[in-house]
């Protein structure tokens, strides 16, 4: 099982990135997708900076229904409203995971639309996805911004943008 401070360590190490990245999204490109299938570029950014907040909803409640729970953040108007709605809900998931017991992590957390059960996790399982969740979906972020010709700023050291050559 994961120890809350390395979790906690994680999300703080995390942030740093997704914080650059989100500074860097362009607004008036809200609805951009690379793809049909893909999400538009507003949507994706709103989710990676959504994700530290499910490290909340997994320590306060047992299960996530779509089926009866609206899932729907709405766009941002502004980068400074993004970062600052990625800023609201890390102050809270990192709030949780401090007051956490190990003994807190251990209880069943389920995901579902209605019947259909999407996944059963441990909710020590859950906060490890959403860490997990952001790093995935902040990487596409990155494939949307390079393809809107955004630089990219480095992750976990230089980027190409980054480099001198």
């Amino acid at each position: 099982m994961e120890n809350i401070d390395q979790l906690l360590k994680e999300m703080e190490q995390e942030a740093q990135t997704t914080k650059k990245m989100l500074a860097i999204v362009p607004i008036d490109k809200s609805a951009w997708k690379p793809h049909e299938k893909s999400m538009g570029l507003m949507q994706l950014a709103m989710h990676v900076a959504e994700l530290p907040g499910w490290v909340s909803m997994g320590l306060t409640t047992e299960e996530l229904d779509f089926a009866t729970t609206p899932y729907d953040n709405k766009p941002v108007a502004s980068t400074k409203a993004l970062l600052e709605f990625f800023e609201k809900n890390l102050v809270d998931g990192v709030s949780h995971l401090k007051k956490a017991k190990p003994e807190d992590l251990l209880p069943k957390w389920t995901m579902r639309n209605g019947e259909q059960i999407y996944t059963v996790l441990t909710k020590g399982e859950l906060i490890r996805v959403s860490i997990s969740q952001t790093i995935h979906h902040r990487a596409q972020l990155g494939v949307y911004l390079r393809l809107l010709n955004v630089p990219i700023p480095g992750s976990y050291g230089p980027s190409a943008d980054d480099m001198r050559f």
